[in-house]
């Protein structure tokens, strides 16, 4: 709209202008049509623009201060320029700018600005946009450019002298609007001086580099410029600060990211608020903050104040005896006189409804009604029967008609609004109060039951959530005539329901409130003596006439006095906003009832137009002058139209709600000397609920205008909101009650909220009720101040408790309104509520953005926001989101629908295209840091063999020893005679077959085949390779059966063999030189392989990612020797190296350890006792052959035990998801190996598809076991969801377990794995058992088991049954003491198939020796056992296996160094991530890492990049609810960002490194403060 106010544009282009905004804001048409017409019409008159993007008609110096004397005083613009005058005083623009300054002078750290990637950066601007329909605005859009001060001089009251009023004399009309002090220049060139009032950057203080908020900073910071003088920007450099910067852990980094989370971090460092003391304990021992009352705090002193009376209400003799009488009587004597002008949208009456048609229609719809619908034994409505009344707001004279129709016809009418679509806020809710009101029948006017959505067969559908209704429609010509007798009841008025209101409350949902007819005729008679109406005066009605003022005024008191109501529809209002004034004018009307969006939008539109007169109007009716900012739009009004005759006087601000209708209005008076009454407060005493001049600070102050005094005939009084209703003190804030005839009586069907709300008996200090009548909550808060002034507050609905202070959503919204420049939001289009997280209110503002608004000047704008809210109110904002424009849910009339913006807020579907968290400052009640107890010495604990009390945790698996079988590879020490025997005594058993993508054969493996390959591998070692005995040799190979001859060959030629992964063709860069790393760390001679990964490893990609001139030669196995070798190698120890096993951890380190040759075979022997392996066996496995227990199961089992082994590479899964079951199937295996990564791939990739395998013949009944191989906790609900899915092809619900191997290293961190020690459910064991334990407790390090289902509680799984030959200890990480039955600590391992030692090249083994050979500080310290570096717990269970014994279950917690210290408390990232995954639909995998102190939280988004927004406030609150932490930066990527290895472990610390180097091309980052 900005265009059309600006330019000097004929009368009908303007016309046609708002025409099509308003086609385009309803929907009609699209936005590319409505640009492409309206810059068709507006062409032809657009000047030669001096710069894209800048308003034409406004010269560069724009923003230069306006003097209040020249002539531009009001620039006529609509869209950018000043707040919003409801919202508006001088004062607290005044008192923003003075707050936002002085954080300036605190030199406040700068706040790292949220990157965004660019594709979503154009999106929302955009794309996004339809200009909000000018409806938008909750009250509205428009503003005014440099408005002087409101108040010229006005007289005061002698108040009490808690209440002075700021007298604005003529001395501050000097004061300008803010909108001209922040910034001088244009444009971008000099962007906000401050940012978050940052430092300036002087050249001595030079923090890290400097993030992009700070590219434009200027030396100094002026408020008022020079006319034209633009401050020269000096644009520091955005990222290239030459120094790095270091990292919390002292390793320098540079980059972006680097810089952003310094610049948090030192921001976080500034303490915020004084540290609280006390705490309050949540039911376990962790202490949660309780906001302790400051002893400084105001507290109210006053006397107890008294109830105040209204004047006595006179009642006239010829008043008449209720509404239809009145009715009867005007239409029967002047059935001429004009009751009702309705306006089409070019403000030209369109219709003129009279006394006499309104009695005729009115009992010819009430005659209709009762006799027309149903039969006449059962008709379908009978007088008390609540009716629905379906009007649209241009169509009164319809809603009037009907509206007494059912008055006369003795039926309940309950007004609602037209439902427009089935997705209209909050429709769904009045459809339940439909229900509940019984409602079975809808009246509505011809034109909107056309305009309903229709079904097919041209039925109205029923609404979502509504009754099924008879929609009848009430015109004239589609009734019939009432019979000459008949006629309707006219009684006098009773204490039958005589109509319904709706009210929707702060959480959307919506109630009724019944109205009496005997109250409905006083609040009628109470209006007529306090208003001053008299007969035929015309009066002007902008409100919605179907509820609250606009319905008392313009259809029920009108009426009682025949009145003549110039009713203005929204729509015109939208198109031409000085329409009423025009109305005033035309029909001298003396009354208008308006809201103060109303007043605002005609001050922005009134045109210098000559022929305004407003001296008719006696009163002004402010509908919402109860809300404390209408007070700055009832001033600005006055100020420009006093000189067209407006009378100070006239301004009538009222206070009502749908309990209590009317509660107080300022009566017109003729005595124009006496001003009307202002106090103002301070917002501090405000929030504490006292009343206080504000004298020290001028900053924080909110100004109260009056709204008169109480209503004639009723008594008011002001009780504390909450709890017992206690008489407030005289400076006290409390809710107004009222007890009168004329109130609401009920909310309809809800006894025990009525009580509450309408049957309250306010008490004095002694505790007697004051008196015998009861009084009905208003809902307003305010206090009575003298000469029975009441003065509004604030309302029940807007209050929010936070820290046990209260603050009002209004005067929130005030002060984000007073943050200049207001060009980056639209007014009226911004929501405050609250939302609890962590036993406390949190604040989230939410605000429409402009479209043509940049990044930085919103985040700019965003970030003083939140400073002038923390200056003014002294409360954080938790969340600020600004949305794109048009996007937030209206209510009918073109309000935010607060309920349900929140409700899209809490749900995720909100869209933001910008979001602030600030949990750092606001949360303040997080428990307290743990503080570690020193342990106690074990001379005190231990007893035999119980530690304090309890059982030592310690258990065993089988005694290899003492088993007799009949194990024929037992007599042989080294696997390669085991493989020689096996190729002698049963040559042609195959051992090995290994399947295709397509699950056929591609080859396979007898024992003689083996050894021969074996024999000639060995021989070209020597010959080629030229190794001795000893050499280690890298074998490169894809999984499959040349991997396994290599590493046999590799023994028979007395080499020790490392398996390492191929590269991956398709991404060599990353995964080559992990490879070459491997090669070199290992000290491999040489490297054998196939002739494709020769080829691979000699291509230009590879040179370009590795130095290819350094690797040790390379031996092709495709081209093998034909003669065997002349003797193959016998070792001489058992205990020398049989290979090394290498891998990554999920620390993102590489270890290799040490496996001997007797170990190797106590390996394979304890494996197939516990998997009872024999020749006859096929066993499946679907499992990476590189490491750990993953390697050994494919390369070695099947050797030492002679069963065959089908191999299936998990790489072709991605190709055949089915693959590994149909081959499970197919084989009828009994036991199969599998890792997390398989699992999932089956588990998402076949979820739809079961009914398809079973038609296939897929059947899993055979499976004995399916183990998933894993180095770590195991995951619940994957293997559940696995075992839930495959039941109905026959998998035995107990078939799927989990192992758990390791090899982890505390002193420099080392990977997980097989240290040898691998619970693995065994076939004779007990099923797998699973405990609840409490999380809080596991953060201390302490287990706690619970009940299923209760708050906090994390099931764990066994890890599955300890092998044959294994001991297992839990013994204290940090003192080595051995620790009891059910609790945490590090698990010990000792067992004949340990790893001997970590191999590394740096020679310091020493580090980790202990890792290896660690003994307990007291107990049994002879033992030497090997640290797993995993936290866990061993717990007896009921259950017994084979032997007889009780079953030791091994619980395993989580790696102790992926455990992140937060807090003093130890975290598993596990724990973190579920419940981030948990949040949102959307979120399909999550990770978290620690930077500094700062918790970093990725999440993948599977959803549009519109929803990333939505993410931060969730992932924030649910882990502050769950876990006690603030999450430091939210990072939204997208699918498969998060690296994985082959075992289906996140790989957090390469996620954490990519972060930092800035390599994730992040959708958003957000920097939480």
């Amino acid at each position: 709209m900005a265009d059309r106010d600006t330019l000097p544009l004929p009368l009908e282009v303007r016309d046609r202008l708002a025409e099509l905004e308003l086609e385009l804001s309803e929907g009609d048409i699209t936005q590319k049509g409505y640009e492409k017409k309206r810059s068709k019409l507006i062409g032809a008159f657009l000047p030669q623009a001096p710069g894209k993007g800048m308003d034409p008609s406004v010269p560069h110096e724009r923003r230069t201060p306006v003097t209040p004397g020249s002539s531009s005083r009001y620039h006529r613009r609509r869209s950018s320029g000043s707040r919003d005058e409801r919202y508006r005083s001088d004062v607290h623009t005044e008192a923003v700018q003075a707050a936002l300054a002085k954080q300036r002078e605190r030199g406040k750290m700068a706040v790292p600005m949220p990157s965004k990637r660019r594709s979503l950066v154009v999106q929302s601007s955009m794309d996004a946009y339809t200009p909000p329909d000018t409806s938008s605005g909750s009250e509205e859009e428009g503003s005014m450019q440099g408005e002087g001060t409101p108040t010229s001089s006005q007289g005061s009251i002698n108040m009490e002298n808690w209440i002075s009023r700021a007298i604005h004399g003529s001395t501050t009309s000097s004061t300008t609007s803010s909108s001209s002090t922040q910034s001088g220049g244009s444009g971008a060139a000099s962007r906000l001086a401050d940012v978050m009032g940052q430092t300036h950057l002087g050249k001595s203080e030079n923090h890290s580099t400097p993030p992009d908020v700070t590219s434009y900073t200027t030396d100094s910071i002026q408020v008022e410029r020079p006319q034209g003088s633009t401050t020269a920007s000096r644009a520091t450099p955005k990222y290239g600060n030459a120094e790095l910067m270091e990292t919390g852990d002292g390793v320098p980094v540079g980059g972006r990211v680097s810089a952003k989370i310094q610049q948090l971090v030192n921001t976080l460092k500034r303490p915020k608020r004084p540290p609280l003391r006390e705490f309050f304990v949540d039911d376990f021992e962790e202490l949660l903050e309780v906001q302790q009352p400051d002893p400084n705090q105001p507290r109210a002193e006053g006397a107890q104040m008294l109830a105040m009376r209204g004047e006595q209400l006179g009642v006239v003799t010829n008043w008449p005896p209720s509404l239809e009488a009145a009715l009867q009587r005007w239409g029967t004597i002047s059935p001429k006189a004009p009751c009702l002008t309705t306006m089409d949208t070019n403000g030209k009456p369109l219709y003129i409804l009279t006394y006499g048609k309104l009695w005729v229609r009115s009992m010819k719809v009430a005659y209709n009604i009762l006799h027309k619908l149903g039969s006449k034994q059962e008709p379908m409505v009978r007088p008390g029967d609540r009716v629905a009344l379906v009007f649209p707001n241009n169509d009164p004279a319809a809603f009037m008609v009907a509206f007494y129709g059912c008055l006369l016809a003795e039926l309940v009418p309950v007004p609602i609004e037209v439902p427009l679509t089935r997705k209209d806020a909050g429709s769904q809710q009045i459809g339940f109060l439909l229900g509940s009101c019984g409602v079975t029948v809808a009246l509505t006017s011809d034109a909107c039951h056309k305009g309903l959505p229709k079904s097919t067969t041209g039925e109205i559908p029923q609404f979502k959530g509504w009754p099924k209704l008879l929609w009848f429609v009430t015109e004239s010509k589609h009734l019939s005539k009432p019979p000459r007798d008949w006629f309707p009841h006219i009684k006098d008025a009773n204490n039958d329901t005589a109509y319904i209101e709706y009210k929707t409350c702060k959480d959307g949902s919506v109630l009724g409130v019944t109205v009496m007819r005997m109250a409905l005729l006083t609040h009628c008679q109470a209006l007529t003596q306090s208003c001053g109406y008299t007969e035929a005066e015309t009066i002007v009605n902008v409100l919605d006439f179907k509820k609250d003022v606009g319905l008392w005024h313009g259809i029920l008191t009108s009426v009682m006095n025949m009145m003549h109501v110039i009713s203005i529809p929204y729509s015109l209002m939208k198109v031409n906003p000085l329409s009423w004034i025009q109305k005033v004018c035309q029909y001298k009307a003396k009354v208008a009832c308006v809201k103060s969006r109303d007043m605002h939008w005609a001050l922005v539109a009134h045109k210098d137009q000559r022929d305004i007169n407003l001296s008719s109007l006696r009163m002004l009716v402010v509908a919402d002058g109860s809300n404390p900012w209408s007070i700055s739009s009832c001033d600005a009004f006055l100020n420009v139209f006093q000189s067209k005759g407006l009378k100070p006087e006239v301004i009538c601000p009222c206070a009502s709600s749908p309990e209590a209708l009317t509660v107080a209005i300022r009566r017109p008076t003729d005595d124009s000397n006496q001003p009307p009454g202002r106090g103002v407060l301070s917002m501090q005493g405000l929030s504490h609920g006292v009343i206080r001049v504000d004298s020290e600070e001028k900053l924080s102050v909110l100004t109260l205008q009056d709204v008169g005094t109480a209503m004639p005939g009723a008594l008011m009084c002001v009780v504390k909101p909450d709890g017992v209703p206690q008489l407030c003190k005289t400076d006290e804030i409390g809710e107004l009650c009222v007890c009168s005839v004329a109130t609401g009586t009920s909310y309809y069907g809800l006894s025990g909220m009525t009580k509450n709300t309408f049957e309250v008996f306010p008490m004095n200090s002694v505790g007697a009720p004051i008196s015998e009548y009861p009084f009905t909550r208003t809902g307003l808060l305010g206090f009575v101040g003298p000469g029975g002034l009441c003065f509004i507050a604030g309302k029940m609905d807007g209050l929010m408790v936070v820290g046990g202070r209260r603050h009002n959503a209004d005067d929130i919204v005030a002060t984000a309104l007073a943050v200049e420049p207001m060009k980056f939001v639209y007014r009226g289009r911004i929501a405050v509520f609250s939302i609890t997280v962590l036993h406390d209110e949190r604040i989230v503002v939410v605000a429409e953005q402009r479209p043509d608004s940049t990044e930085e000047d919103s985040f700019q704008w965003m970030s003083r926001v939140l400073q002038a809210i923390d200056g003014i109110h002294q409360v954080g904002v938790y969340c600020l989101a600004l949305v794109p424009s048009n996007t937030l849910p209206k209510t009918p009339l073109g309000g935010i629908h607060l309920s349900e913006t929140k409700q899209l807020f809490l749900e995720g579907s909100l869209h933001p295209c910008n979001v602030l968290m600030c949990p750092h400052t606001c949360v303040t009640n997080l428990p307290k840091p743990r503080q570690k107890q020193p342990e106690i010495g074990p001379a005190s604990v231990m007893v035999g063999n119980l530690v304090s009390g309890k059982r030592i945790a310690q258990a065993s698996g089988r005694d290899l020893g003492q088993m007799e079988d009949n194990d024929q590879a037992r007599k042989f020490l080294f696997l390669s005679e085991v493989l020689q025997w096996r190729a002698q005594t049963t040559p042609d058993h195959v051992l090995y077959t290994l399947l295709n993508s397509r699950g056929t054969i591609a080859s396979s493996l007898s024992c003689v085949q083996l050894h021969k390959r074996a024999e000639k591998i060995a021989t070209m070692l020597a010959e080629r390779g030229h190794l001795q005995d000893g050499d280690h040799v890298a074998l490169v190979y894809p999984p499959g059966i040349d991997l396994i001859a290599a590493f046999y060959g590799c023994l028979y030629a007395g080499c020790v063999p490392i398996t390492v992964r191929p590269p991956h063709p398709q991404n060599i860069a990353t995964t080559l030189p992990t490879v070459k790393m491997i090669v070199e760390v290992s000290r491999s001679a040489c490297m054998m392989t196939t002739a494709v990964i020769c080829k691979l490893l000699r291509s230009k990609e590879a040179s370009a990612a590795v130095d290819v001139r350094t690797w040790p030669p390379v031996l092709d196995t495709d081209d093998l020797p034909k003669k065997k070798p002349p003797l193959l190698y016998k070792p001489s120890n058992p205990d020398t190296l049989a290979y090394l096993d290498f891998s990554v951890s999920t620390t993102g380190m590489l270890a290799g350890v040490k496996m001997s040759h007797t170990a190797t075979s106590a390996f394979c022997r304890s494996i197939k006792l516990q998997c009872e392996l024999y020749p006859s066996r096929e066993v499946a496995i679907c499992l990476d052959p590189y490491c750990g227990l993953g390697f050994v199961i494919w390369c070695l089992c099947s050797v030492y035990s002679g069963h065959q082994s089908i191999l299936i590479p998990p790489s072709e899964l991605e190709v055949n998801p089915a693959l590994w079951l149909l081959a499970v199937s197919q084989y009828k295996v009994r036991d199969t190996f599998c890792s997390y990564s398989v699992m999932e791939l089956c588990t998402k990739g076949l979820g739809l598809q079961t009914d398809s395998l079973k038609s296939r013949g897929l059947d899993l009944s055979r499976v004995r076991t399916c183990v998933v191989v894993a180095e770590e906790r195991p995951r619940i609900a994957l293997t559940q969801s696995f075992s839930k899915l495959f039941k109905d092809l026959g998998l035995h619900p107990r078939a799927v377990s989990t192992s758990f191997g390791c090899r982890v290293n505390l002193a420099i961190c080392l990977q997980p794995h097989r240290l040898g020690k691998l619970a693995d459910q065994g076939t004779s064991g007990p099923d797998p058992t699973t405990v609840y334990v409490d999380m809080r407790a596991l953060r201390h390090d302490r287990v706690r088991l619970v009940e299923r289902g209760s708050p906090h509680s994390l099931p764990l799984m066994e890890s599955g049954k300890i092998l044959p030959g294994v001991r297992i200890i839990i013994a204290n990480p940090e003192t080595k003491g051995p620790l009891g039955d059910s609790h945490l600590g590090e698990i010990w391992v000792c067992s004949g198939h340990n790893a001997s030692g970590y191999f590394t090249v740096y020679g310091d083994e020493a580090l980790q020796s202990d890792h290896f050979n660690s003994r307990l500080s007291f107990g049994d310290t002879q033992t030497i056992w090997a640290r797993t570096g995993y936290l866990g717990f061993l717990r007896r269970t009921e259950l017994t296996d084979a032997s007889g014994e009780r079953h030791d279950a091994l619980y395993v917690v989580g790696a102790l160094d992926e455990a992140m210290e937060l807090r003093g408390m130890r975290y598993h990232p596990i724990d973190i991530e579920t419940s981030v995954i948990r949040t949102h639909k959307s979120i399909t995998e999550c990770a978290v890492f620690t930077w500094t102190n700062l918790l970093v939280v990725v999440v993948e988004l599977d959803g549009s990049e519109q929803e990333a927004l939505d993410l931060v406030p969730l992932v924030t609150n649910v882990v502050l609810e769950e876990h006690y932490l603030i999450v430091g930066v939210v990072v939204v990527v997208d699918i498969g960002v998060i690296p994985i290895n082959s075992r289906g472990e996140k790989q957090r610390m390469h996620l954490r490194d990519g972060f930092l180097a800035d390599q994730l091309d992040p959708i958003y980052v957000a920097y939480n403060m």
